[in-house]
């Protein structure tokens, strides 16, 4: 071999400068403009209430591994991402009591009963999320009007949400509202254009995986269209399913957490595609109008499964 050497260590063989904390203050940076979005369309409120479900979510982390006895790792972001999440999907009405026990129930529940950051198979913040939905089904679908200024309408007015107005009233709200942010609905689901800024500066950084959210939006865009191609009075086009609800934040967001998603290329598709099913399943079928929450949910739920199923095989082996 001549005066070639080889250097025999342990484990991790490929190092990076990437961390925990650099990637979740990442994270925070990507959402600063839905946050501002939401401060700029519904008011001050909205500031509120993201600061309380961050803050909470941080203290609920700080006690939880101090009981736990485990180090405290507060500063790494994590649980300030939990509750800034959990924030951007409740109304801006919504009482800040009400949030905070929500975020006690992310940190807790969907965290730390797990064993904590990296353990837990659902996303914090929908876990949160999915209580306060069936501990105050009124509260959190009881939505408002964006400021005066945006909609000349009354401010604190209740009004329904694009995907309501679907469900119930066989009404599509234009895709330019949707776009912008000038409807009703939760803090951080109302204007695509922001969450779209922050989105492409994760895929700048390669921070998030982007077959998630290309097989949601495919399965979307084939399935719900397949329904509007039916019936366009009745069904809406691909592209309000898109805009509209959840879609982009939870593709974006949650649907790529890095620890509740598959971690091989062939389950972020099938883990994608399925949560884009689901969705379109539950929006013109189900209740509820809305289905993003639960689609991820349940698909956190089979992801040991779908990772099983995906491994690569092994080089070498037939």
């Amino acid at each position: 071999m001549g005066d070639m050497q080889f250097i025999i260590s342990a484990s991790p063989h490929i190092r990076s400068e990437e961390s925990v904390p650099k990637i979740m203050y990442s994270v925070i940076i990507a959402l600063i403009p839905a946050i501002i979005s939401s401060i700029f369309i519904f008011g001050l409120k909205s500031l509120w209430l993201i600061v309380t479900c961050t803050v909470v979510s941080i203290l609920t982390e700080y006690i939880f591994q101090k009981i736990r006895k485990k180090d405290v790792t507060i500063t790494d972001g994590s649980a300030a991402i939990a509750g800034i999440l959990l924030a951007l999907t409740l109304p801006p009405g919504f009482p800040y009591p009400a949030a905070a026990l929500g975020a006690i129930v992310a940190i807790a529940l969907g965290k730390h009963i797990f064993g904590g950051l990296g353990y837990n198979i659902f996303n914090p913040a929908l876990i949160g999320r999915a209580f306060l939905q069936a501990a105050f089904p009124v509260l959190i679908t009881t939505w408002e009007r964006p400021l005066t200024w945006l909609s000349q309408e009354v401010d604190a007015i209740t009004i329904a949400t694009p995907l309501a107005m679907m469900k119930f009233d066989m009404k599509f709200e234009s895709l330019e509202k949707m776009l912008i942010g000038n409807i009703g609905g939760s803090l951080g689901e109302t204007s695509a254009i922001a969450l779209l800024l922050g989105a492409a500066f994760l895929l700048y950084k390669g921070y998030i995986q982007w077959r998630i959210p290309a097989g949601i939006f495919t399965s979307v865009v084939i399935l719900g269209g397949t329904f509007w191609i039916i019936d366009p009075s009745k069904y809406p086009d691909p592209l309000f399913h898109i805009l509209a609800g959840g879609m982009v934040i939870g593709a974006f967001f949650m649907a790529t957490d890095m620890v509740t998603s598959p971690i091989t290329y062939k389950g972020y598709w099938i883990f994608g595609i399925g949560i884009g099913i689901l969705t379109i399943i539950i929006r013109l079928f189900g209740g509820l109008p809305e289905g993003v929450m639960y689609s991820i949910l349940l698909m956190n739920a089979i992801t040991p499964l779908i990772n099983r199923y995906t491994k690569p095989r092994i080089l070498g082996r037939k």
